[in-house]
């Protein structure tokens, strides 16, 4: 645990990772804090970045996009200007709802939803293709979500 935060904002992160839509109240008393206090401090953590906002978890096939791809991306060249070059593209396309720089036999690794295999095949070949620096692609193509999005242990 960081020096910053103590065992109380630890017990709030905790229940906001639980439910980010909890009323102030019921995280008051679940975290036994006055709904004052709890307020000020669930406001500190987000005005120090330890909480970088809140949103809804969507059902990726209730809205078309079924399939789940992971794509490992090798660019022709490793310097800061091709990086670069990739990162600013890769941010303009929607479909793509990670990507990772790492280390090892890949440049990056990309988290992308789709709603078929023929739409997977268009993006495939339409975009990741033609980004910049693209020299190599491999697919993996998820069977089954085991974890998702679990939340952080500390």
């Amino acid at each position: 645990m960081p020096e910053s935060l103590d065992r109380t904002d630890v017990r709030l992160l905790r229940l906001l990772q639980q439910d980010g839509r909890i009323s102030n109240a019921a995280l008051a008393e679940a975290a036994h804090l006055s709904p004052a206090t709890c307020h000020r401090r669930t406001q500190a953590l987000f005005e120090s970045g330890a909480v970088r906002g809140v949103r809804a978890i969507v059902d990726p096939p209730s809205v078309g996009r079924s399939v789940l791809v992971i794509v490992g991306v090798v660019l022709d060249r490793s310097t800061p200007e091709s990086f670069g070059d990739f990162e600013r593209a890769i941010t303009a396309l929607d479909f793509v709802i990670d990507c990772h720089l790492v280390a090892g036999e890949f440049d990056y690794f990309l988290k992308i939803r789709a709603a078929d295999m023929p739409d997977f095949n268009r993006i495939h070949g339409t975009d990741l293709l033609g980004l910049p620096g693209v020299r190599q692609t491999r697919t993996c193509f998820v069977m089954k979500e085991v974890v998702d999005n679990a939340p952080l242990a500390f």
